[in-house]
């Protein structure tokens, strides 16, 4: 089988280096193309040739997957795939531009060095060549979990967009403290926040601008910044319903409840 890959970056060098597949790389910067191709034993091709391959997997930013399909599908003679990590606009597009070819959008719930790990997969329309692909990468030690896009990209809105926004508003809010000053909450906090900032900035960019979820933080931000303190115990017991399933009764043993072991812990 062979595979052009579009998109040269750490994803798309991921993806063919996971592959049992003879692949090719195109990209719009040509030596990303190059050394892609040279870490993985692959070749480089033009982003606007005309050969065909068995598939076609777009790795390009999701703000950019849409077009990218539309641009290259009929590259294509068994199977368009993407990994550009939202599954519903590039599963509509792939339907539009290869109605009659194997379908599969795929989103790696890591960063490509942390590999292997979990890869969320939606089948829009599967065969023996996305089949064999996604054998390679199981064979690879991933956990592939299987999915609808809908339930992804919903999905997404929380563990993506939220979770970032919190996690960014307080590396943009905290402020250097004493050392000896540190809490458990604080230490979980500043290691989430420097490990999000030592990422790509525009990997961040495109998820808020994909999906919801970031006006949510920032709205429940603003709630306990005006709330009194009978209003802050109430959404402090709703946000511990979310979590425990019923208000909280008690403490769970971490050491950051500030009446269990005698310090202020949060």
């Amino acid at each position: 089988m062979d595979v052009l890959i579009v998109g040269a970056g750490s994803m798309g060098t991921w993806f063919g280096d996971a592959i049992d597949a003879r692949t090719a790389f195109a990209d719009v910067d040509g030596d990303a193309a190059a050394a892609a191709a040279e870490r993985v034993g692959g070749e480089v091709a033009a982003l606007e040739g005309e050969g065909t391959y068995d598939v076609v997997c777009l790795a390009v930013p999701m703000t950019h997957v849409t077009g990218a399909i539309a641009e290259q599908a009929d590259r294509a003679e068994r199977a368009v795939v993407d990994v550009s990590g939202v599954m519903e606009p590039a599963l509509e597009a792939m339907a539009c531009h290869a109605p009659e070819l194997e379908r599969v959008s795929l989103h790696p719930l890591f960063a490509p060095e942390r590999a292997p790990g979990s890869i969320a997969v939606a089948r829009d329309r599967s065969g023996p060549a996305t089949d064999d692909l996604l054998a390679a990468l199981a064979a690879r030690g991933n956990e592939l979990l299987e999915t609808t896009a809908a339930d992804h990209d919903g999905a997404m809105e929380t563990v993506q967009a939220s979770t970032h926004a919190a996690v960014l508003s307080f590396a943009l809010a905290a402020e250097s403290v004493p050392d000896g000053f540190e809490t458990p909450i604080y230490k979980r906090l500043r290691r989430l926040a420097r490990q999000v900032t030592d990422g790509t900035p525009r990997v961040y960019a495109d998820i808020q601008a994909t999906f919801d979820g970031a006006d949510a933080v920032a709205d429940a931000a603003a709630d306990i910044a005006a709330a009194d303190p009978e209003e802050l115990e109430a959404l402090y017991r709703e946000a511990a319903a979310n979590w425990h399933g019923d208000p909280v009764a008690g403490t769970d043993g971490d050491g950051d409840d500030p009446d269990e072991f005698g310090g202020d812990g949060a």
